[in-house]
C-alpha cells in the first residue's frame, strides 16, 4: 500500500492500539487519538482529545492535516461501555456514550471528507460491534450508538462512492481488551452470577466459536480494507463475531 496518513481514535490501548501499530507497520503515518497517552508511539504522533466534545473532533482533523498535510484513512474506534438496566441507566452516561460513539464518528467523517474527496481516495473504517446488528440487555446506550453507526456507515458509503471513498463497519464480538475486562464486574452484578463465569456464560454464550476475538485479528481486517484489493467493498457490515450473528 502506498504511504498514507491515518487517524485512529481510541488508540491508547486494545483494538485502537493494534490498528495503529498495523498501519504503522505498513509504512503509513498515523495520528493516535485518545484521551489517554498510548504506551508506544513508534513513528506516529499522539493527539490528546476528548471526542465527546465537538470542537475536539475538528481539532483532531486540523492537527493531523497540519502535521502531515492530508488525511487518507479514518478509523473510528473510540468507545466505552456502561452496563445497567434502562430504569437505572444514568442519563448523563447516555449522553456521553452517544456523543463519543456516534456524534464523534459523524463529525470526524464530516471534517476529514473534503481532504479525501480532494485526493479522490479515502478509507473510513468504523469499528462497530455485533451490537450494531444484534441487541443485548443492559446496554441500551452502547447498542443504540452502534446501531446508529451502522446507519452512518451505509449513508457515507453511498455518498463516498463517486469520490473513491469507501466506508465500512467491522462488527466484532467480544474482543480481549480492557473495555471487555472492565465490564466483567458489572455483568456479574446485573446477571447475578460470579465474575469467573461471565466470559463463559455471558460473553461466549452466543458465538459458535467459544473464544474472545484478539485485537490483532481486527487490525488485520483493517489493513485489508485499506488496501487496493478491497476497493470494491463499501457499505458493508463485516462481522468478526465467531458466528454470533449467524444464529
Amino acid at each position: 500500500m502506498t504511504r498514507k496518513v491515518a487517524v485512529v481514535t481510541g488508540a491508547a490501548s486494545g483494538i485502537g492500539l493494534a490498528i495503529a501499530g498495523a498501519l504503522q507497520a505498513d509504512g503509513n503515518d498515523v495520528a493516535l487519538v485518545d484521551i489517554n497517552q498510548p504506551r508506544d508511539l513508534e513513528q506516529g504522533i499522539f493527539i490528546a482529545a476528548d471526542l465527546s466534545v465537538r470542537d475536539q473532533c475538528r481539532m483532531v482533523v486540523d492537527e493531523t492535516v497540519r502535521r502531515f498535510g492530508r488525511i487518507d484513512i479514518l478509523v473510528n474506534n473510540a468507545g466505552i461501555q456502561h452496563v445497567s438496566p434502562i430504569e437505572d441507566f444514568p442519563e448523563e452516561r447516555w449522553d456521553y456514550i452517544l456523543s463519543l460513539m456516534l456524534t464523534a464518528p459523524f463529525l470526524l467523517t464530516k471534517y476529514a471528507w473534503p481532504h479525501m474527496r480532494q485526493n479522490n481516495w479515502g478509507r473510513i473504517l468504523n469499528i462497530n460491534s455485533v451490537h450494531g446488528l444484534r441487541a443485548s440487555e443492559y446496554k441500551c446506550a452502547y447498542v443504540s450508538a452502534k446501531h446508529g453507526l451502522s446507519g452512518l456507515t451505509k449513508v457515507a458509503a453511498l455518498e463516498g462512492a463517486q469520490h473513491n471513498i469507501t466506508v465500512n463497519s467491522i462488527c466484532p464480538g467480544y474482543v480481549r481488551t480492557p473495555l471487555v475486562e472492565n465490564q466483567i464486574a458489572d455483568q456479574a452484578r446485573v446477571h447475578n452470577i460470579p465474575e469467573d463465569k461471565v466470559i463463559r456464560e455471558i460473553m461466549l454464550k452466543r458465538p459458535a466459536l467459544k473464544r474472545l476475538i484478539e485485537p490483532a485479528e481486527v487490525a488485520g481486517l483493517v489493513r485489508y480494507l485499506c488496501s487496493d484489493a478491497a476497493g470494491g467493498i463499501t457499505g458493508a457490515m463485516l462481522t468478526m463475531d465467531g458466528g454470533w450473528a449467524a444464529s
